[in-house]
């Protein structure tokens, strides 16, 4: 190919490859992938059913190649490239479906037509955007590409639903609406313009006209007397481009299986011969139409070329990165199945030890365990009831049994304090449930924050489950832990407090001096003991403020931090290649995409590789 000589058959690459990967413009499935049909420049074929527009088609190829009959023949788009070949080579049509085989015998090439429609409708009068991809190689053709649309019609007939006449407009309207799209508008001589379909709809998307090629057909059967020079002149409805005349073969010369060389002959030489017609014989005939459209669909190309660039770049980023946040394909031996685990892990655990040391949120809430919960829980503790009078009355009478105390009751003061601070075990306790939920919460978060991890809910649920099961054994050892310190505290008291004991009342006694003997059993009395297990409550409270966050943070979330995945790590150990493979079971949506998205990204890849060896060789 010369530089940038055959623009059209770059586009022709690069729409055959849209149609194989799914992206062919009237296909609602692909909708969420970005399209690059839609991006290319074509030329759509549209006309109202017995405008001719069939005949045009074959005339511009010269061949017999098209499904006739009456009703809507053409219910597929039929996406038809043509490409010159050198003078001398025989005439030969593939099929993008069948790539492998060429078609000499065109009566072949339409039988084909209608079977691969039929695949998909059925044999019903169905119709589908998905398109037929056929190319025809011929000396006698110039480089141009077509889209031939079904018919427009206005009513159903047997066999077709009843939204079929808005069913094939909006399938029309999928490729003539794309301001690339050069719009080839049929219309037959035989009708007023001004109820044309094909200008109807010409005019709807295309208000300027200039996208729109208008082509009328069947010159030769208007009434005698009249003529369409009002229509071919651009005064009854004017368009940017010129109007083209054509005279299609006559239904008998189509019985007669006149040849189509010898028919655009005799279409030239009705122009010619015509005294209406003459002097825009040069600019008539389905062979000018065919030259006209190339070099307009070259133009344009050619001027959209650098956009398509900068959309397919900008695509190829978009699509690369959604493949990076859908993850790469899975390895399917063992060892690679068992690196992506680990490598997932690693991931999860770094963004949960985040969450704990303050790079994300929730780690916090811990620490608020410890300054809010916790203290909250130590005043709420029902010590005014415990060391009221009566109380401690009956404690203190209890230790006695049957001998009072003489002095001071120290086995009332042991049993008041060891029973007191039995209270704290609450408090500890809650303290560690609610760290223990605070850690779950952070492993849940952590787990949907992984998004490596999303693709595999299987692996996602084994995991939340493992470290459930460590959190709980790490629960387990900080309610031991934060139990015994409260215990400690009752089984051993502080000596020192109460030696001191004394030397207060002395010290107090220097105002308002008091009389042992008189007063070992009085109210006073007891409510002295009271106060001073109260004050020893109140010391043992202080110290278990900051002892048991320490436990907490030693037995929960130290260890959190060290070996949440250990038991994960050691269930991972003994799974074989076919459990690996389980763990790894992606969400069959979600591979689904991957996989489009991986043959859509390499469509525009080697879209972008065309181009530049193009753009690259001018």
């Amino acid at each position: 190919m010369k530089p940038m000589e055959n623009v059209i058959e770059l586009v022709n690459r690069i729409q055959r490859a849209c149609t194989v990967l799914g992206d062919h413009g009237g296909d609602g499935a692909a909708a969420s992938l970005p399209a690059l049909w839609e991006a290319l420049p074509s030329v759509a074929v549209v006309g109202g059913q017995s405008s001719g527009k069939s005949s045009v088609l074959e005339s511009i190829v010269g061949r017999d190649f098209l499904p006739r009959g009456s009703g809507i023949v053409t219910r597929r788009p039929l996406v038809l490239q043509l490409q010159k070949t050198e003078e001398g080579q025989e005439d030969y049509a593939q099929f993008l479906h069948i790539p492998k085989r060429r078609f000499t015998d065109f009566a072949l090439v339409r039988k084909e037509i209608e079977d691969e429609t039929d695949r998909l409708t059925g044999r019903t009068k169905q119709i589908s955007p998905v398109p037929i991809h056929l190319s025809i190689y011929s000396p006698k053709v110039v480089n141009l590409t077509l889209i031939d649309l079904p018919g427009l019609t206005k009513v159903a007939i047997d066999g077709q639903p009843e939204s079929i006449a808005q069913d094939i407009e909006n399938m029309v309207h999928l490729y003539v609406d794309k301001p690339n799209c050069i719009i080839l508008a049929i219309s037959p001589a035989n009708q007023d313009i001004a109820t044309s379909d094909a200008i109807k709809l010409a005019r709807d998307v295309d208000p300027t006209g200039e996208r729109t090629f208008g082509v009328l057909t069947k010159l030769d059967l208007m009434d005698k007397g009249t003529d369409a020079l009002d229509v071919l002149e651009g005064r009854a409805y004017r368009l940017q481009h010129p109007w083209v005349g054509i005279v299609n073969r006559s239904q008998a010369d189509i019985n007669r299986n006149v040849d189509m060389i010898l028919a655009r002959r005799k279409e030239q030489e009705f122009f010619e011969s015509s005294p209406e017609y003459a002097h825009l014989a040069s600019r008539m005939g389905s062979e000018y139409l065919a030259k006209l459209l190339s070099q307009q669909l070259e133009a344009v190309i050619r001027a959209r070329i650098p956009s398509i660039t900068s959309l397919i770049n900008k695509t190829i980023d978009e699509l690369e990165s959604e493949m990076n946040h859908l993850g790469r394909p899975i390895g399917s031996d063992a060892g690679a199945q068992l690196y992506l685990i680990l490598e997932l892990c690693r991931a999860f655990d770094k963004i949960f030890k985040e969450h704990l040391d303050g790079g994300r949120s929730g780690g916090d809430r811990i620490y608020g365990v410890f300054n809010n919960q916790l203290p909250a829980a130590l005043l709420k503790l029902p010590f005014d009831r415990y060391l009221s009078l009566q109380n401690v009355k009956r404690v203190v009478s209890q230790a006695d049994g049957y001998q009072p105390h003489l002095i001071a009751p120290e086995q009332g003061y042991r049993r008041l304090i060891e029973s007191g601070l039995n209270y704290f075990r609450g408090p500890a306790e809650a303290s560690v449930d609610a760290v223990h939920n605070v850690l779950k919460e952070l492993v849940r978060k952590s787990i949907g924050e992984t998004e490596e991890l999303r693709r595999f809910p299987t692996l996602q649920r084994e995991l939340v489950a493992a470290c459930y099961h460590s959190l709980e054994r790490f629960r387990e050892d900080g309610r031991k832990t934060t139990v015994r310190l409260v215990d400690m505290e009752a089984t051993y008291l502080t000596v020192e407090f109460f030696r001191k004991l004394p030397q207060e009342v002395d010290r107090a006694g220097t105002e308002n001096p008091p009389s042992p003997s008189a007063d070992r059993y009085t109210d006073a009395h007891f409510r002295r003991i009271a106060s001073n297990v109260s004050s020893y409550i109140g010391m043992v409270s202080d110290t278990l403020k900051n002892t048991i966050p320490k436990a907490v943070v030693h037995c929960q979330v130290r260890e959190a931090k060290r070996s949440l995945l250990n038991y994960f790590y050691s269930q991972l150990g003994g799974k074989d290649a076919k459990q690996l493979t389980l763990l790894l079971d992606e969400d069959p949506t979600l591979m689904e995409r991957r996989q489009r998205c991986f043959k859509r990204l390499e469509l525009y890849k080697s879209a972008r590789d065309e181009i530049d060896v193009v753009s690259n060789s001018r």
